[in-house]
């Protein structure tokens, strides 16, 4: 089991831009795969909930880099443009492939669809697969789909992971969204889990449940990628 060692501290700078992020890098012995993970609109890349993700997912052999968007890196709200996202997104997962290991990309709630719309208009280079913490496919009370157009011209695997009291997605949206996009994608539903993947205390699951779900979901459907390393 790997201990909770400390992240390399990197410093990212956004293609095309002078602006620089940070990132966090995590990377156990033996690790199969690095994940790009990015993060959701309200809370940066240190937030504990992918801070726990990725001290368990190093215990599964599998590495981890956190990074920044500019608009967090300067302690602001409001997120930057999309082709702001895009780019830095692409700037980690280049800053990544430094690492030598497969890849797999993706991230909580809009850091998630960030990536995926940065894969849908040009591969990301040397990503095998994109993983989604709650992908946000419409806004609270208002179910579309608009947001899942782009995911047609993705053309790497997809993996969902969306609990079932997830405000921001309609599992009866997002089930048809799965099913059209046939093999290319697969829907891991977490029982009782919300955006953030909590779950109820009247559920009698624990929340450490909830996020050795998720570490397992991600390790198993990995393990079957194309060019990643078997367990």
């Amino acid at each position: 089991m790997v201990g909770r060692g400390q992240a390399e501290q990197l410093s990212i700078q956004v293609a095309g831009t002078s602006v620089h992020v940070s990132g966090l890098l995590l990377r156990p012995e033996g690790a199969r795969f690095l994940y790009v993970l990015a993060h959701g609109a309200g809370a940066g890349m240190q937030h504990p909930f992918l801070a726990t993700l990725s001290v368990l997912l190093a215990e599964e052999r599998i590495a981890t880099l956190r990074y920044q968007f500019p608009y967090m890196e300067a302690r602001k709200r409001r997120p930057d443009p999309p082709r702001l996202l895009e780019a830095t997104v692409r700037s980690a997962v280049a800053a990544g492939s430094k690492t030598g290991l497969p890849m797999v990309a993706g991230g909580k709630s809009m850091g998630g669809r960030m990536t995926s719309s940065a894969a849908a208009k040009r591969r990301l280079p040397g990503v095998n697969g994109l993983a989604f913490l709650g992908f946000p496919l419409h806004p609270p009370g208002k179910p579309s789909t608009d947001r899942a157009q782009h995911l047609n011209d993705v053309d790497v695997p997809m993996l969902f992971l969306q609990g079932t009291r997830d405000a921001f997605a309609s599992l009866e949206l997002l089930r048809p969204v799965s099913e059209r996009l046939e093999a290319r994608a697969k829907l891991h539903v977490v029982e009782g889990g919300d955006h953030s993947f909590n779950v109820l205390k009247r559920s009698g699951r624990e929340q450490s449940e909830v996020m050795a779900e998720l570490v397992g979901a991600i390790s198993s459907w990995a393990g079957g990628l194309p060019g990643l390393r078997p367990e």
